[in-house]
């Protein structure tokens, strides 16, 4: 039995509710890795630190107490499932993902999950970095008017602008750029994932493909 299913792409693809609702589906559990980065993020800028001091945001992440589920993310005690979804905590995450140190101490915490049982992760680089070896790895992408116009409905994130999509689009034009461009975990889809265009199409024909591949995967 694999333990892992690797779900990687960019913001608006449609990973979080295809992940949760795979995950759901199998019994398995679901991390989602972004939300790792922005809850130190967001505990880096409660404590009174800089984003940008690589050295402080890796201490945080070495320390950070994780408690994940579908639901909700808790860092430390603090239940910041709402507060990382806003526009700052968008460009906070971006910066500390760009950090290799930062990612290492993550890494390392990720690939422990599955010590706990089977589990459905999403990210950027599960795949290609955290776990190479993955039977199942798929890669969500769709349209970038699709990805802004998904983004800026979402009630999950805190978008004071949302209506005006142009803005949104920008947003995630840059966070792909950052996301794409970093030296250490670049987004980007590895060889042995399948592609899955989820432009136009239902979140339950998404999953339903996902779940088909799942199946014929040996065990």
């Amino acid at each position: 039995m694999f333990e892992v299913i690797a779900i990687d792409g960019p913001s608006g693809a449609g990973k979080g509710t295809v992940a949760r609702a795979v995950a759901k589906a199998l019994g398995w559990s679901h991390v989602d890795t972004g939300a790792m980065y922005r809850a130190v993020a967001w505990l880096t800028l409660h404590l009174g630190s800089q984003v940008d001091d690589e050295e402080r945001v890796a201490q945080v992440a070495r320390s950070a107490e994780f408690q994940i589920d579908m639901e909700r993310i808790v860092i430390n005690g603090h239940d910041v499932t709402a507060l990382i979804r806003t526009p700052a905590i968008d460009v906070a995450a971006a910066s500390v993902a760009r950090m290799p140190r930062v990612r290492e101490e993550l890494v390392a915490r990720q690939r422990a999950y599955v010590a706990a049982g089977p589990v459905v992760m999403e990210g950027r680089d599960i795949g290609t970095v955290v776990f190479q070896d993955a039977k199942v790895k798929i890669y969500l992408d769709a349209s970038p008017e699709e990805r802004a116009s998904r983004r800026a409905k979402d009630p999950a994130h805190d978008l004071s602008r949302a209506g005006e999509i142009g803005v949104v689009a920008n947003a995630l034009e840059a966070r792909d750029r950052s996301d794409r461009t970093r030296i250490t975990s670049p987004l980007t889809r590895a060889d042995d994932a399948i592609l899955i265009d989820t432009t136009g199409v239902a979140v339950h024909e998404v999953v339903d493909q996902v779940l088909e591949i799942v199946r014929k995967t040996p065990h």
